[in-house]
């Protein structure tokens, strides 16, 4: 097993309304030394909700990616706010975004994303026994709310529109659990 590498000093870098960068310098356990990256690790993470219905279609959303500058499908998610744990931050963003709540929560895993330069990490959720709830959210506009077939998944993996990575692996992760369970 490797040795991590000894932290001498972080140092912020550049800070906005959203985004924190530090530099980290490192000494690594055969003595050669390096200054890294990265988006500082802040909050209490994030969300995502692989929402299941009783005809068995998961809920997804459309909304404006501003990273891509285009309108993108993915699952509702978002960060947990202070006092909450994932579930209940999981619930209340369900009813913001897709305007359902769930009476049972599964947690299918906690995921990051570029971990060689982002601390970041977002705990992946399975929600089923849906009801009407919506709650006003943050969200600067409404969100379309579309169901899609879980038998019908491979196509949606295939749609342009449908591409960030996280959503796949949740809904991989989510299908191997459905069919484990039938």
């Amino acid at each position: 097993m490797p040795v991590k590498p000894d932290i001498l000093k972080t140092t912020p870098a550049a800070k906005s309304r959203l985004f924190h960068v530090e530099e980290i310098e490192l000494r690594f356990s055969n003595g050669v030394e390096r200054t890294y990256e990265r988006l500082a690790n802040r909050g209490r993470g994030a969300v995502m909700i692989a929402a299941i219905d009783d005809e068995q279609n998961v809920l997804l959303i459309k909304e404006y990616a501003v990273g891509l500058e285009d309108y993108l499908i993915t699952l509702p998610k978002g960060l947990i706010d202070p006092g909450e744990d994932a579930f209940e931050a999981a619930n209340r963003e369900l009813k913001e975004e897709a305007g359902f709540g769930a009476e049972q929560l599964t947690f299918i895993k906690e995921m990051t994303s570029a971990p060689n330069y982002m601390g970041h990490k977002i705990t992946a959720v399975m929600a089923q026994g849906l009801f009407p709830c919506r709650l006003q959210g943050d969200e600067p506009e409404e969100m379309e709310v579309i169901r899609w077939p879980l038998s019908q998944l491979d196509e949606l993996f295939l749609r342009d529109d449908f591409s960030e990575a996280r959503a796949i692996a949740a809904l991989f992760m989510v299908r191997e659990l459905l069919q484990k369970t039938e």
